[in-house]
């Protein structure tokens, strides 16, 4: 006690500001992709420029943060002050008054330098409620020497069956080497991210203009079946509990012929430091089917605040750091352009140090911005906005429940017709529960 007093005592003005400025913590939940796992490294740069604001991080597993953010922000829990949300959350939550519009995010932010496709998706009745920390769309990538060894040379416009007898090709299952890596654990952002867009490049979409469910016609047939042949003939063991960090791992120790997912994954599979084929990595797009309509997904992982939040300032000083234009130079100069945060920004893509680092640049941004998540974007119209996701409350279980019938189809426990089947009983019920179907 005696201690306490003085300490007190002696505070001046001043420093006893800075003592309870100090106070001010904020708890940023996350998803654990390398990005934000670099954005947490580079946070001395923001305390030093704001020396009263301490961070806490909450760094989750995709499925699991986005079920702990959900259950947060719904009962207004209050745990977090900044969240990582992404496209599909944004529109909907900003609609439901949990989430704070960012209207202070500073003169120099330039909110105009955001991509248009990105910005759109974060963006409802013309306020902007979270900025993106990275955009992206989902490419091929693929090992060049073993196409070049198989006498395999990629088209301009891949499709689904050149990926077939490509993957087939070049697999060696004695040496470890799989042909293709693709998303097999569930969930609405893991193995139905990638079989959307998937279904999509064959014409399929979640609902038909009357919401009815589509996944007993044969569009959605075609899609499982060419997926699990092809992952049963050319892929790794135990599929189907590998997700975005999984495959990421294997491309990276030099396990998979090609991998289709998140543009994102450009800079990892070609930095030197963590790939052991790094100077050995082709991009192409997605693959088609009967069309190349949405075929990649469009998607921004991004940094917003829950209403109510008690530390809106101190969270929007944080979230103008993370996705502004100087956090870009900040990576930069630590570890070089092409690990910067792509997607997001137009000036990035103009940057001739960043064209010359990152080979993928040109392609991410075509990418992004060919994916069309409007009512009109796929083959045949959808009653529904989004590429990869249906824009609606319910889709969140939803696409987890279909994931988990998918996931043990590709596992061995159920049949594709049975998946398929049991996909469109419990989606139609759900759909007429919630009101959709009359």
């Amino acid at each position: 006690m005696r201690l306490a007093s003085f300490l007190i005592a002696a505070c001046s003005a001043v420093a006893c500001a800075g003592m309870a400025s100090a106070q001010t913590k904020l708890t940023i939940a996350t998803v654990n992709n390398g990005d934000m796992i670099r954005m947490q490294r580079l946070t001395d740069d923001f305390k030093a420029k704001n020396p009263g604001i301490d961070l806490e991080w909450v760094t989750l597993e995709e499925n699991a943060l986005r079920q702990k953010v959900t259950t947060d922000i719904a009962t207004k829990g209050g745990q977090y002050d900044v969240l990582t949300i992404g496209t599909y959350e944004v529109p909907i939550w900003a609609k439901q008054n949990w989430l704070v519009p960012l209207t202070n995010l500073g003169a120099s932010y330039d909110v105009d330098d955001l991509l248009p496709p990105i910005r759109a998706g974060l963006t409802v009745d013309g306020k902007l409620y979270a900025a993106p920390f990275y955009g992206e769309s989902s490419m091929i990538m693929y090992r060049k020497d073993l196409f070049d060894a198989a006498g395999l040379k990629m088209p301009d416009k891949p499709d689904w069956k050149f990926i077939q007898t490509a993957a087939a090709k070049i697999t060696d299952k004695s040496k470890e080497i799989y042909g293709i890596c693709l998303r097999g654990k569930p969930g609405w952002g893991e193995n139905m991210a990638f079989l959307t867009t998937m279904a999509n490049s064959y014409s399929g979409r979640w609902f038909d203009e009357k919401w009815h469910p589509t996944f007993d016609g044969p569009e959605w047939k075609k899609t499982l079946d060419t997926y699990l042949e092809l992952m049963k003939t050319s892929g790794p063991p135990g599929a189907s509990s590998n997700g975005f960090n999984e495959n990421l791992a294997l491309f990276q120790s030099g396990k998979c012929g090609m991998w289709i997912d998140a543009t994102v994954a450009a800079s990892f599979v070609s930095d030197p430091k963590a790939s052991k084929v790094a100077d050995k990595v082709g991009y192409a797009p997605a693959p088609c089917g009967t069309t190349c309509k949405n075929a990649n997904w469009l998607w921004a992982w991004s940094l917003g605040i829950p209403a109510g939040s008690k530390k809106v300032d101190a969270a929007e000083k944080f979230i103008a750091w993370a996705t502004g234009k100087q956090y870009a130079e900040l990576v930069a100069s630590r570890d070089g352009w092409a690990n910067v945060p792509p997607g997001t920004r137009k000036s990035l893509y103009a940057n001739p140090d960043y064209q010359k680092a990152a080979p993928f640049a040109a392609m991410t941004l075509q990418a992004i911005d060919s994916a069309d998540p409007s009512l009109n974007g796929n083959d045949k119209p959808k009653p529904y906005i989004g590429v990869q996701f249906a824009a609606i409350p319910e889709f969140q279980g939803l696409g987890t429940a279909v994931g988990q019938q998918f996931a043990a189809a590709l596992a061995g426990s159920s049949t594709p017709d049975q998946a398929l089947k049991n996909a469109q009983a419990l989606t139609t019920r759900e759909m007429t529960k919630a009101g959709y179907i009359k």
